[in-house]
């Protein structure tokens, strides 16, 4: 029997001195990975991916970039069942400089693009930040650095 579970999170970039960087958690097992986790009680996706932001890198200021959802899906072992995990992912501005570890990772790293998706283990996520990348450049604002 598999179990169908539903994660939110958001992959969450800052700009230093007009270079982008990406926020990476190291999980338990030494995955590199975006802040995320699972769907509590009825809340939406976005409210999902916001709450965990707080709670695994500790930003507050940071808003979602409107129109960018993207998902993607793995299959594990836990507790003698199979479970299929679906992962939603949007794109956040943080507006704050560092983040904090939680007690859920064992490192965090802002890292450029480039050394983003060298560190990414998994498929799934790594495309997904090549298209956040790509969508991202396509909608900064060169003269005011905004993404509209």
């Amino acid at each position: 029997m598999t179990v169908e579970a539903t994660s939110a999170g958001a992959i969450l970039f800052r700009d230093t001195r007009g270079e982008r960087e990406y926020l990476l958690l190291k999980s338990r097992p030494g995955d590199w990975e975006f802040p995320k986790g699972g769907v509590e009680g009825d809340e939406e996706l976005q409210q999902t991916a916001i709450r965990e932001v707080g709670e695994e890198a500790g930003i507050e200021d940071f808003r979602l970039i409107d129109g960018f959802r993207r998902e993607y899906d793995y299959v594990f072992e836990a507790n003698g069942k199979t479970i299929h995990k679906t992962v939603h992912l949007f794109i956040a501005r943080s507006f704050e400089a560092s983040a904090e570890l939680s007690k859920e990772h064992r490192d965090l790293q802002w890292r450029d693009y480039d050394q983003a998706i060298n560190t990414i283990t998994q498929d799934g996520p790594r495309d997904i930040l090549e298209e956040a990348h790509e969508y991202l450049d396509e909608r900064k604002d060169e003269e005011d650095g905004k993404y509209v």
